[in-house]
């Protein structure tokens, strides 16, 4: 039986607004693949008590590590666009293979919401 784990997943609703929402997972697995936790983010923050139905719709489909425990944090206020080949989850990893452990905070976005941002990485108020 693996560890569990706590994970922060920052569900990024925009990149431009900075619109996100950290939900914190308690017991995660981190033997599990990321397409079963992506799984399991889904299936729970469709139903989650006190998440704004903008949040619960959304078609998310991408993860990237944000934040590892006793790890300098980014200066970006939603996400770092640098190291995309190392902290973006692939789908067959385990998250243990993907760099994910205790108290990891990682992003849950759209991918083409998130090219278009990184194209031009603009902010608006």
């Amino acid at each position: 039986m693996a560890a569990a784990a706590v994970v922060t997943v920052r569900l990024v609703r925009s990149f431009e607004h900075r619109n996100f929402k950290p939900v914190v997972f308690h017991g995660v697995r981190l033997d599990q693949t990321v397409h079963d936790f992506i799984q399991l983010v889904r299936d729970d923050i469709a139903t989650r008590q006190g998440l704004p139905p903008p949040f619960k719709k959304y078609a998310y489909d991408t993860m990237k590590i944000i934040h590892q425990a006793h790890g300098a944090k980014t200066n970006e206020l939603v996400m770092s666009l640098e190291d995309d080949e190392k902290l973006i989850l692939q789908d067959g990893q385990t998250l243990t293979a993907a760099g994910v452990a205790n108290e990891t905070e990682v992003a849950f976005f759209r991918q083409e919401d998130y090219s278009v941002y990184k194209a031009n990485p603009q902010t608006a108020w």
